[in-house]
Formats: C-alpha cells, sequence, structure tokens
C-alpha cells in the first residue's frame, strides 16, 4: 500500500480544488460553504468579496492549523450571492444555526428570552410571563436574561400594583376574591372589588414603571401616602407605604443606575484556554433585567475578537436588540453587523467598547461574572468528565462518553403515552437535544412499557442511520434505559434488527423502587448494585431522575391539552392564537357558540372569512 498522504499534500490537494472554484468567481458580495466528505458542511462564512475571500484559503503562509485542516478536507464549495455584506451576514447566521459546521463558531444553549406581557384584549389587563412568537392585542416589555428575572419583576409588579395574573376563563369565574387579594398581591378586579378606571390607572402606573419611569411613579406614590396620612386615612396611606417597599428594592438592585444610557446590552467575553464565556448584561428603561453566560464552541486559535464577532451574527439573529450595545472587545467589522440588524429590526444599533464611567464600571463587572461562570463550567466539566470515565471503566466500554441517551415512558393506565429522551454531555445535560415521541401504535396492550421502548428506540435507530454519515456527534456512546431486564430484551432485539452495536444498558429501582439500590443489567453479564455511596451510582441516578422528570412533565402537558381540547379545536383555520384570542374575548369556548357573527368579528386575529366560519360552525 502506498504512504498515507502528508497534511502538506492534503493541504495542497484542498487548495487546488478551492483554486478551481476562485477562477470562476465574482467580486460580488455572498456567503460561501466549504464542503467536505459525505457532503458535511465543514464551514460556512460570508465576504463583501467572495473571490478575494476564497482566494485566501490558498494561501497558506500565516495560516493557523485549524484553517489549514479545514482546507484540507474540502473537497467541493458552494456559494451564494448578495447584494450587500450585511445580507450576507444575515444569511450566514441562519447557515450555521441550521447546519451547525464543525470549523464554525457555534453559540450553544440559543433560547429565546421571557418577556412580560399585558394582554390588552381586556377590560382588566392580565399580566403574566411570556415567551414565544409575539401575537396582536398583546404588550411586550423585555427581554429579560431568565425566568427568574422576570418573576422577580413580576412579584415586585403584583405588590406595587396590585395587577391580576389569572387568564382570563378563572377570571371570568370567580365569584369571591382569590388568595392573592387576601395577601394584597391582586386588587381583584375579577368581584368588582376595584373600578375600571383606577384598574386601568395601576396598568398604566406598571407600564410606566417597566418604560423607566420609577422616579416619578415614587414620587407621586409618596405624595399620595403623605396625602393620606394627613386625612388620617391611615390603612389607605400604609397600602401607599407598601407599594413604595416593593419598588424600593429595584432602585438599589446591583448599586448602581446607568446615567449615560437607558437601553442597551453589555457584552463582555473571557478566554481560558480552549473555553470562552461570553456574558450578557440587559438593560431596559435604565433597569438591570437579568444576566447570561455563553460558551461558544470555538478552537483555541481563534482570537477573542473573532469568537465574539460569530457569536454577536448568531446572538441577535433571532432576538430584538437595543440601540447600543457595548463590547468588551473589539471586532473585525462593527459597521457590517450594525447594518445587518437595522436590516433585521428597522433599529439603528451603535456597536463600540464603553468611553463613559458608569458603562466601563458595568463592563468590569460583567467581566468579573464572565470569569467565575467560565471557572463554575471548567469545575462542572471536569467533574462530569471524571464521572463518564469511571461509568465507562465499570461498564468496560473502551470509546469515551461524548453522548450518553437515556430513556424513559410516562402514562397513566395507557393514556397518552410518550416516549422521553434525555442527552448527557461532558458539559452537562444537552436540553436542545431532548426528544419526546407520541406512541404510533394504537395495537398495543394498555401500559406495555416493552412495546413503548421497542417503537420509540426503533423509531431512534432509524435516526441515527440517517444521521450517521452527516452528523457523527449526534450519535451516542451509550445507550440507558430506566428499566430492568425486560426493556433491556426487547430493546436489545430492536437493536439486533437494526444492526446497531451501540452499547445498551438498563437501570432499575430496587426492591420497593428505593433509590439507592439500582441494578445494572447488561447483555451477556449477570446484573449487578454498586456501593450506596458510589459517586457513579449518584451520577446515573440523577441522570435517569432527569429522564423520568422529562418524561412526566411532557406526559403532563399532553393530558392537558387534551383535557382542554375544545369544539373550537374541531374548526379548520382556529389554531392556537385564534382560540387563545377567542377564549379570552368570550370566557369560554360555550360562549363562543352562542356568540352573534358581529360579536365574533371583534375579536382580534379574527377575519370576517374566519368569523363566519365559526357562526356557522356553531349555528348549523
Amino acid at each position: 500500500l502506498p504512504p498515507p498522504p502528508s497534511s502538506e499534500s492534503s493541504y495542497q490537494t484542498g487548495a487546488n480544488i478551492i483554486k478551481d472554484y476562485v477562477s470562476r468567481l465574482t467580486d460580488s458580495a455572498g456567503v460561501y460553504r466549504m464542503i467536505g466528505a459525505d457532503n458535511k458542511v465543514l464551514y460556512v462564512g460570508k465576504a463583501k468579496n467572495l473571490k478575494a475571500r476564497v482566494i485566501s484559503y490558498t494561501r497558506p503562509l500565516g495560516m493557523n492549523n485549524r484553517i489549514m485542516r479545514m482546507v484540507s478536507q474540502t473537497q467541493k464549495m458552494e456559494f451564494v450571492l448578495t447584494k450587500t455584506e450585511s445580507e450576507a451576514l444575515l444569511l450566514e447566521a441562519d447557515l450555521i444555526k441550521s447546519l451547525k459546521p464543525h470549523f464554525n463558531i457555534l453559540l450553544r444553549d440559543d433560547k429565546t428570552y421571557p418577556y412580560i406581557a399585558f394582554g390588552t384584549g381586556h377590560d382588566y389587563a392580565q399580566i403574566y410571563k411570556y415567551r414565544g412568537r409575539k401575537i396582536q392585542g398583546v404588550d411586550y416589555y423585555g427581554p429579560f436574561a431568565s425566568s427568574h428575572a422576570v418573576e422577580q419583576t413580576l412579584d415586585i409588579l403584583q405588590k406595587a400594583f396590585l395587577l391580576r395574573t389569572c387568564n382570563d376563563y378563572v377570571f371570568s369565574t370567580r365569584k369571591r376574591p382569590c388568595l392573592l387579594h387576601q395577601i394584597k398581591r391582586c386588587s381583584a378586579p375579577c368581584t368588582n372589588e376595584i373600578s375600571l378606571m383606577d384598574y386601568k390607572d395601576s396598568v398604566k402606573l406598571a407600564q410606566k414603571f417597566l418604560s423607566g419611569g420609577t422616579k416619578s411613579i415614587v414620587k407621586d406614590l409618596t405624595d399620595t401616602m403623605y396625602a393620606a396620612s394627613e386625612n388620617m386615612e391611615f390603612e389607605k396611606a400604609a397600602l401607599y407605604r407598601d407599594r413604595l417597599n416593593a419598588l424600593g428594592k429595584t432602585t438599589i438592585k446591583d448599586g448602581f443606575y446607568p446615567t449615560t444610557f437607558s437601553d442597551a446590552d453589555i457584552v463582555a467575553i473571557i478566554q481560558e484556554f480552549d473555553m470562552f464565556c461570553v456574558q450578557i448584561m440587559f438593560f431596559r428603561s435604565g433597569q438591570n433585567w437579568g444576566t447570561a453566560s455563553y460558551f461558544p464552541r470555538a478552537n483555541s486559535e481563534c482570537s477573542i475578537s473573532e469568537v465574539l464577532d460569530g457569536f454577536l451574527g448568531q446572538f441577535y439573529q433571532n432576538k430584538p436588540c437595543p440601540s447600543l450595545i457595548f463590547i468588551s472587545d473589539d471586532i473585525p467589522d462593527s459597521d457590517t453587523l450594525s447594518k445587518a440588524l437595522y436590516m433585521r429590526y428597522d433599529v439603528k444599533v451603535k456597536i463600540e467598547k464603553p468611553h463613559h464611567s458608569d458603562a466601563i464600571k458595568i463592563m468590569d463587572i460583567a467581566r468579573d461574572n464572565a470569569s467565575a461562570a467560565l471557572a463554575r463550567k471548567k469545575s462542572e466539566k471536569s467533574v462530569q468528565s471524571d464521572l463518564l470515565k469511571k461509568l465507562a471503566d465499570i461498564l468496560n466500554i473502551d470509546t469515551v462518553l461524548n453522548r450518553i441517551e437515556v430513556y424513559d415512558n410516562a402514562h397513566i393506565s395507557g393514556t397518552n403515552p410518550v416516549g422521553a429522551m434525555i442527552v448527557v454531555t461532558p458539559e452537562g445535560f444537552d436540553k436542545k437535544h431532548y426528544r419526546t415521541w407520541k406512541i404510533k401504535d394504537k395495537t398495543m396492550s394498555a401500559g406495555d412499557d416493552y412495546a413503548m421502548m421497542r417503537e420509540v428506540l426503533g423509531r431512534r435507530f432509524e435516526r441515527i442511520l440517517q444521521d450517521k454519515p452527516s452528523n457523527p456527534e449526534t450519535v451516542p456512546d451509550l445507550i440507558i434505559l430506566d428499566g430492568g431486564q425486560g426493556q433491556l430484551s426487547a430493546v436489545m432485539a430492536v437493536a439486533t434488527e437494526y444492526n446497531i452495536t451501540i452499547p445498551i444498558i438498563a437501570v432499575a429501582k430496587g426492591e420497593d423502587r428505593n433509590a439507592g439500590r439500582e441494578r445494572f443489567f447488561i447483555p451477556n453479564r449477570p446484573s449487578f448494585l454498586l456501593e450506596h455511596n458510589d459517586p457513579v451510582l449518584y451520577f446515573v441516578q440523577s441522570i435517569r431522575d432527569e429522564a423520568h422528570r422529562f418524561a412526566n412533565g411532557t406526559h403532563a402537558k399532553k393530558r392537558k391539552m387534551d383535557m382542554e381540547k375544545t369544539s373550537l379545536d374541531d374548526i379548520t383555520g382556529i389554531g392556537t392564537a385564534r382560540k387563545k384570542a377567542l377564549i379570552a374575548k368570550f370566557g369560554s369556548a360555550k360562549a363562543v357558540s352562542s356568540a352573534t357573527l358581529e360579536e365574533i368579528l371583534q375579536t382580534p386575529t379574527i377575519s370576517k372569512q374566519i368569523a363566519e366560519k365559526i357562526f356557522n360552525y356553531f349555528n348549523k
């Protein structure tokens, strides 16, 4: 056999392929994809001048090892032309998110952020936490960095303005005030304990507070409190005192208020060896609405500026941005990113390093938080990696456990059966890869766990065989089943059918389902127990419990959806948003059935055609 090609010759092979494409490229802006074996996308990049950018990959002088490896693996390229570099940046971010190329900087744990919403379609507006696509008839304030930040603010708003949080159906059926009214968290508009005009004034004050009008609100409430006290209305004065105390908690938060800006994101990045941490602090209306930590996947050879640039492009791909973004380090082309954000959100965005003292102070705090978050992440990763190595040793598995999939089923007497999968990596639980399956086999006996496992794993094995050529990282190194020998035997039969050789084990609770007496079942080996104080046992318990939690939570949601199903679900064209709008207006599906066509037409998001369809359905 001939000797394997050297790295130099491999690079030259890839460079020659790229040169062939360069000869047919123009000077237009656009996006390029470098593609390797099995049509796997290696890298997605954008360029103001495609020809000039792509030809740089054929010049090895000054090129780092990461780029040389990428060129060596390149077998073909694809291009999309755009009118401007900003359009190319937006397309690049979309493609990176969907394709997840190996050599790109990837934003992990990308998620939508929660908002505080006011349901303005009702006379007595409801206030609640919201995450998802915005709909008409609702006012949104945010985004907040986390659910905790939203819940803290909602708690303050409840205490200060006594707004209702119950849904419209509960509101319409109340006969007497609920407990929240008794503990002074709600003004009980459901039973007319407050007039409509006074309630609307409270809503306006709450919205003013979320828009940065805290100081004027505090002054007005203080004046009202003193006036009530002078008029000997001490109970009323005490009510305003409690509201002021609630608002006072926000004014001392973090010990500072920005004075040179109102709305801004503070973005700081820290690097230690091959790990990066990006910390973002959200400021809206002069208030700190929380912080979030991200750990983008990047090669250690990438510069901080390169990682920050790639992160920002992906982060704001699906999130509204403020008019000001402070960054800890310069990025290659902030003007292009600003133009791209303007194209996407119609907001003129300024991206710069902080210059004023308060912004510099906040940036220092963000850097400190990033350092602390990175230290915690490294510690957790180290502990997790050690546990994975010990688990592999116990199970006699030679490969590194980079991905473990844990499966569980949930049902009640066979009703609403679902299968669930969680994913565990050296970084911890990988929630974006969690999956659920609705059990399709209607012929199986109610509550047949073995048959449910066979169906779920059969469908998963089919997917593994499809994804393995292009996405080998999604193939598990170990599968853990929540169950005993029966579940293991059922799944092993399916694995044999699909020619799957992935290690599979089952973990069952001991007698009386006592945690700590878990028994491990492995093919072709006697079952065994671990010592009750073994760290690996605690680790397996934790991931098994997470799978159980996720399966039960999914089952509960499915059961609730079935219970909440109404006659509106049988009308073509009535989706979740329209159903919510109708129930918000009329209080129940039954009330909709007796409504006139004119009344239905007054509902937000309901067109004349849909209104006629609804009216005709109930008035056949």
